[in-house]
């Protein structure tokens, strides 16, 4: 436990002077971190429920767009817009969960999918969300009324903050009575389901928190970069999260941050080669699926277990 509180230690402190290095660019790191939330959100549902939804664009994008349009037409602060968008998320999750979690496997990856593709075309045909041009130009506002979030490493200790009470908020879940009743049903719903557990609640449950968390990392990356697109609705950022999810370790605490860092990385390092850049991330996942079949801290995890 000692050594498990140094790491997150070390690791706080190092989020914390990021900004006064110049190795990294303060934008990229809040994108980054915007996205670890979201792969961490949807590690909850797969890694430790062992539920896989291709539609959690639906919660990021939804909440994205009701962010932006808070801020910019309604002149909410941005917390409150943020909220506002994470509410939207957690209702949207407890519906779609509502009628998918009674469904397992491919059918209830099916159902997350239609939902969402639903949502996809609601924020197409909405005129508030001005289709493929999108919400742009969202102002970053005021915290609280007292910090100007338009100075980039202002908005980077917010992004860092609400990244910071995200993944806290996951960890205690995951180390609860809660998170090993969703460990249980991801090994054996039968079994679990015959110890007295009401299956279907908790995984409803995990749903919503999921789908709130994702719609947080939504609402969140709208502020950083002023602007609410069908990027963040559509289907491709439900597989993209998948991705990242798999590359990093499935069912491990820091294995979605690392696999959110290296998808990110490589589609801002590899913008220069156009269309060939998702050629290149789709050739790099083959590898890392076929030599880390537990993902990149997965098998550094097990290898590090051998050593000790």
């Amino acid at each position: 436990m000692d050594r498990t509180r140094l790491v997150f230690a070390v690791l706080f402190g190092l989020g914390l002077l990021l900004p006064f290095q110049n190795f990294i660019y303060v934008v990229f790191a809040m994108n980054v971190l915007c996205f670890a939330l979201f792969a961490c959100a949807f590690n909850l549902l797969l890694g430790f429920t062992g539920l896989l939804s291709f539609g959690h664009a639906a919660f990021f994008g939804s909440a994205a767009y009701v962010t932006a349009y808070a801020c910019k037409e309604w002149g909410w602060t941005p917390e409150i817009g943020v909220l506002a968008g994470t509410a939207l998320s957690a209702a949207l999750g407890w519906i779609f969960g509502s009628l998918a979690i009674r469904r397992q496997g491919i059918y209830f990856a099916m159902i997350t999918l239609a939902l969402a593709q639903m949502v996809y075309f609601l924020a197409v045909q909405f005129p508030f969300t001005h289709g493929e041009d999108g919400i742009q130009g969202v102002p970053r506002g005021k915290l609280f009324g007292l910090i100007d979030l338009s100075n980039d490493t202002a908005m980077y200790y917010f992004v860092y903050a609400v990244f910071v009470a995200g993944f806290a908020l996951i960890y205690r879940a995951i180390h609860s009575p809660f998170g090993q009743v969703l460990k249980s049903i991801r090994e054996n719903e039968p079994r679990a389901l015959s110890l007295g557990y009401d299956v279907h609640r908790f995984k409803l449950l995990a749903f919503v928190l999921s789908a709130a968390l994702s719609g947080l990392a939504g609402s969140t990356k709208v502020l950083v970069f002023q602007l609410a697109s069908l990027t963040d609705v559509y289907w491709h950022m439900s597989g993209q999260v998948v991705l990242m999810t798999l590359l990093g370790g499935l069912g491990t605490i820091f294995g979605p941050i690392v696999g959110a860092a290296i998808v990110v990385g490589l589609e801002n390092y590899l913008a220069g080669i156009g269309s060939w850049s998702t050629i290149g991330t789709g050739l790099i996942f083959v590898v890392c699926v076929l030599a880390f079949r537990r993902g990149l801290i997965g098998e550094l995890g097990r290898l590090l277990n051998k050593a000790l």
